[in-house]
């Protein structure tokens, strides 16, 4: 029984837990926000104010066309609203935080900064080695 509390207490499930539980509430957040402003607001447009009570039947079987409709526009802002407050931000940043690629050299010879192909150092003019990259 102690190795499973200390399963459960550990920080990670935990932590999960809360990933989960907040998951939840967003998306409770999100149909509330696609079921009372995003639908009638396209319904203005389309004239359907509510996609949930567009239905086709088939041999008494029938198709919620408008409840596919509906869950399709909450993926839809839900992919919109973490690409665009959380990807893109933490993209830029990672871009600022990455290391700049080098594109300089010291010339072997007097110490001067050179382009990284040069062959022949532009201020003392000895010829240099090209530069080996690993990788």
């Amino acid at each position: 029984m102690g190795g499973f509390r200390k399963f459960i207490l550990r920080g990670n499930v935990i932590d999960l837990a809360v990933a989960v539980v907040l998951g939840v509430a967003f998306a409770a957040v999100v149909n509330a926000l696609v079921k009372g402003f995003i639908t009638p607001l396209l319904g203005v447009f389309g004239g359907v104010p509510d996609f949930s009570s567009v239905v086709f039947t088939v041999n008494n079987s029938r198709f919620l066309v408008g409840e596919f409709i509906n869950a399709l526009l909450q993926f839809i802002v839900i992919a919109a609203i973490i690409y665009f407050l959380i990807i893109l931000p933490l993209n830029k940043f990672l871009d600022r935080m990455a290391p700049k690629e080098v594109k300089t050299r010291e010339c072997p010879e007097c110490l001067s900064k050179i382009p990284i192909n040069a062959r022949r150092c532009m201020y003392c003019t000895s010829p240099v080695a090209p530069e080996v990259t690993v990788g």
